[in-house]
């Protein structure tokens, strides 16, 4: 039960990283007015813009990861007080 909870936990993690990525994105494209810089091909976007989009994004995503942990943690913990029902 416990490596389906872990999985379970995995693909909640994935999906909301994929949901804070894109709402990084946007928000970014609509307060600055620009792409967000992800790739180093464009050399419009300075480095001060590039390493702001790099720390927004990176804690975000360190905020997803220990949410989602906490709620994997809480989860496994409430399935192993309750007893299991047949």
């Amino acid at each position: 039960m416990n490596i389906l909870l872990k999985l379970i936990g995995t693909g909640v993690s994935i999906g909301a990283g994929f949901l804070a990525n894109k709402t990084v994105d946007m928000v970014w494209a609509k307060s600055t007015g620009k792409k967000p810089p992800k790739d180093g091909t464009n050399l419009e976007y300075s480095l001060r813009s590039a390493l702001t989009f790099a720390l927004v994004s990176s804690a975000v995503a360190a905020i997803i990861q220990v949410i989602a942990g906490r709620g994997t943690q809480k989860a496994i913990a409430r399935i192993n007080k309750s007893p299991n029902e047949v």
